[in-house]
């Protein structure tokens, strides 16, 4: 009996040890779930790792490429939001002693007037140009024309976009600007149209232009962009910079909701990136890409083709090797991976729209979930005023990216250098421009290496391409993008360009009083893009049967096929 005892005894105690032990196993099961939510590789990894895993012909082991969430970087890199030496150079515009006043050199009853063209960088070059170009010839400028009629479809007057009276207030020294043309007698003045060739140079324009304004006294250039050359002298170029860097301000519409939408970026992180994405239907069929996306992509970007009579695309493929293409949104996305940029990063993106919508945004924003743009961020009563005319919008944007730590193009467009030279005048902010040419085979094969070797060929690539002081070859490229000319160095910098001369480049010690010359930059990685001036000889006088010609007249010698322009010409 007594061992039953003992066995109903021992059997009651461990009955009220059921309740604790099935509790205690209920907690180990919650925590081991919490754990493997944690600690189990996110959905983009893992769909990274599930396709098409590579395998290793030598060991026949799988080759992970898997795109990290965080950015890896090693304590030797660059810093991810400042560019290297930026401190040693600021952005020099004053005029010299030698640059006459205005009151000396402006004759009276003699006016230019222009008309510009395309969206608002191209025209706000347009402008900037038509400033120098004034100071050239020596006459008053009138306040340029907007352009109303192309491919944009904005009816703003130049006062809507621009503070035309500081404007006119801070060139008062260099250039005589008016509203409008005096009357003649009773009547209002109209000017004598014409046009003059692109990249006209200072004597190109004192011997084609300047007979006619002495002659007509008011004259009127149409379509104006990119009619003044590259090259000119120290003091031109400076006046370049004076228009565009300082004179030429946002009505303070646009500058307070641009500026409000800064603020909002900055409440959210204290670093952001914005990307100009430039990956709309159009600007893909103009540029005559493929993505891979088989007949679907080719009947509709060639539906749209078609709009141009003149554009035949024989190798879809060609354009991408040369580095003409916009990289995919998902490319864009890696590239920053590669460069150290994490997923908790924030970014703005300024576009129109996308090709393929949200399901070519989707790899972009699993990479970077905090993905904004201006209606993410603004109400649609904040953005009503703006929404029905273009530049408004895209300035904007413009004030959003001028203000960001980071900006990142995705096309060789206006928009891309007008920043980027701004950025490069106001402290060589972060401008990153992707190598076109190398990334490209980079990404066709991204699957058959490891994340580790391809981010790191990505920084190599990208070398000479983020916007640092020492990038830019002065006279290489278009003054707005390269203002070389209006970049000067400070003591600091002479003394280490002299001391460590690999490291600026060839010839960078100071040649010119406070001038930078240095490069780095492999040109064999820059795209195959136009060239911003090409060394043609517009000097010669024009003949009296063409110097009487008509706007339709220089139109029709000229050939120029408008759309062609005005579509990259944001």
């Amino acid at each position: 009996m007594a061992p039953l005892r003992r066995r109903h005894h021992y059997y009651h105690r461990f009955r009220y040890l059921i309740p604790l032990i099935s509790a205690v196993s209920g907690a180990l099961l919650i925590l081991f779930a919490v754990l493997f939510l944690f600690l189990a590789p996110t959905p983009f990894d893992d769909a990274h790792q599930r396709q098409n895993d590579p395998v290793d012909d030598a060991t026949g082991d799988a080759v992970a490429f898997r795109v990290p969430s965080r950015g890896r970087r090693s304590s030797s890199d660059r810093d991810l939001w400042t560019s290297r030496n930026a401190n040693l150079y600021y952005g020099c515009s004053d005029a010299s002693k030698k640059f006459p006043k205005v009151e000396e050199v402006t004759h009276p009853n003699r006016y230019l007037a222009i008309a510009t063209s395309g969206g608002l960088n191209q025209q706000r070059t347009g402008i900037t140009d038509a400033v120098v170009a004034a100071r050239i010839l020596n006459a008053s400028l009138v306040v340029p024309k907007l352009d109303q009629k192309s491919f944009w479809k904005d009816a703003s007057e130049f006062s809507e976009i621009f503070d035309v009276d500081y404007f006119i207030s801070s060139l008062s020294k260099d250039v005589k600007i008016i509203k409008q043309l005096p009357r003649k007698g009773s009547k209002t003045w109209t000017p004598y149209n014409m046009c003059v060739p692109r990249k006209c140079s200072e004597k190109c324009y004192q011997t084609r232009l300047l007979p006619v304004l002495m002659k007509k006294h008011a004259v009127q250039l149409t379509k104006f962009d990119y009619r003044l050359a590259n090259r000119l002298s120290t003091d031109l170029q400076k006046l370049r910079c004076r228009v565009n860097y300082h004179a030429l301000k946002f009505t303070e519409p646009i500058r307070k909701m641009g500026l409000k939408l800064v603020h909002r970026m900055r409440m959210k992180s204290k670093h952001y990136i914005t990307l100009h994405l430039r990956f709309e239907p159009d600007m893909l069929a103009f540029s005559g890409c493929y993505y891979g996306g088989g007949d679907k992509e080719r009947k509709e970007l060639g539906a749209i083709r078609k709009r141009w009579k003149t554009l035949h695309i024989s190798n879809p493929d060609k354009p991408r090797r040369h580095g003409r293409c916009p990289l995919t949104p998902e490319e864009v996305g890696l590239m920053l991976r590669a460069l150290g940029y994490g997923s908790d990063v924030h970014i703005y993106v300024a576009s129109g729209e996308v090709y393929g919508g949200e399901e070519t945004l989707a790899p972009l924003k699993a990479l970077f979930p905090n993905f904004y743009s201006k209606e993410t961020i603004a109400t649609k009563e904040e953005l009503e005023p703006f929404n029905s005319f273009s530049s408004r919008m895209a300035a904007l944007d413009f004030i959003v990216c001028d203000e960001s730590d980071v900006f990142v193009t995705n096309n060789n467009g206006n928009m891309a250098k007008i920043l980027a030279g701004r950025r490069r005048y106001f402290g060589h902010k972060p401008t990153i421009r992707p190598n076109g040419k190398k990334l490209y085979r980079l990404f066709l094969s991204k699957e058959n290496t490891t994340w580790e070797a391809f981010a790191s060929s990505v920084r190599t690539y990208q070398r000479g391409f983020m916007g640092e002081p020492h990038e830019g070859r002065p006279g290489r490229g278009g003054f707005h993008e390269n203002p070389s000319t209006c970049i000067c160095a400070n003591s600091q910098a002479k003394v280490k360009s002299y001391l460590d001369p690999r490291k600026f480049g060839k010839g960078s010690n100071v040649t010119r009083k406070d001038e930078v010359h240095v490069n780095l930059q492999d040109s064999e990685d820059d795209p195959e893009w136009p060239d911003s001036d090409e060394d043609e000889d517009l000097s010669v006088p024009l003949e009296n049967d063409q110097l009487n010609r008509t706007t339709e007249d220089y139109d029709t010698v000229n050939s120029e096929e408008p759309e062609f322009e005005e579509l990259i010409s944001d």
